[in-house]
């Protein structure tokens, strides 16, 4: 049943970095993101992603310090192969892989400036995804 509130399907997802062109180059070197506009005045740029109608907005703030809060999870078909692919750019990790056999594998890593971003494999039965 739709919502009241009129959903278009699409998202944007808003990411606090302290140097924008530091941070729209990672993203689109690193993940693959690409560069939808970028408006210097307002210090803001948004890119596409692969999800459809996805995107990730970025806002230069000064003073900026990363914490915890909303953590963007991005489906992969392989998360070892990922994992290996960011670690060879100096991605930093938050541990090891988590495994939960039959269910989900999980990656936690951070962009440069300390934004935390997770890559899921799915592992159910059926799953596209499953390796």
């Amino acid at each position: 049943m739709p919502s009241p509130i009129g959903y278009d399907g699409g998202l944007t997802c808003s990411i606090h970095v302290t140097d924008l062109d530091r941070s729209l180059r990672w993203y689109q070197e690193v993940l693959g993101f690409t560069l939808l506009y970028k408006i210097d005045e307002l210090a803001w740029a948004e890119l596409a992603t692969e999800v459809a109608r996805v995107n990730i907005g970025l806002g230069q703030t000064e003073g900026f310090k990363a914490g915890p809060g909303i953590k963007l999870t991005f489906g992969v078909k392989n998360v070892d192969a990922a994992r290996a692919f960011l670690e060879s750019k100096d991605v930093r990790f938050d541990g090891p892989t988590q495994e939960h056999p039959g269910m989900v594998k999980l990656a936690t890593f951070y962009d440069p400036d300390g934004n935390a971003l997770m890559f899921y494999e799915d592992l159910s039965e059926g799953a596209g995804g499953a390796s």
